[in-house]
């Protein structure tokens, strides 16, 4: 059987890249790998100040080592002077965040366009 990869939709709103989840679940080593793969092409590409918004408005279910990714996607993108924000999270995942402390950490919006908006 074929391993399937994680998903990801990448769209544009104004100057800000958006990435978005589509799998419910984010579990598996393998995954998280390749999204980090992804995800830091993606930031290793934009030639400017990447304006990065992660939509997680899918996503049902995540393992501790998504935070561990969410924490190295947020240093690169402000070693290149970007910005980085999170939105749509599940209110038991959001409740990890507030555990962890990483609401201090992370900006975080109820939905995309008030990430965008907060990014001009």
């Amino acid at each position: 059987m074929a391993a399937i990869k994680p998903k990801i939709n990448v769209d544009y709103m104004g100057s800000a890249t958006v990435v978005s989840f589509t799998d419910e679940k984010i579990l598996e080593e393998k995954d998280i790998s390749e999204l980090q793969e992804s995800i830091m092409s993606l930031i290793e590409t934009d030639a400017g100040k990447m304006k990065l918004i992660l939509d997680f408005g899918n996503v049902r279910f995540l393992s501790s080592a998504v935070l561990g990714l969410l924490i190295r996607i947020s240093k690169r993108v402000h070693e290149r002077e970007g910005r980085l924000k999170l939105c749509k999270i599940n209110p038991k995942i959001y409740d990890i965040f507030k555990i962890t402390r990483l609401t201090n950490t992370f900006d975080i919006y109820s939905d995309v366009e008030s990430a965008a908006e907060d990014m001009s």
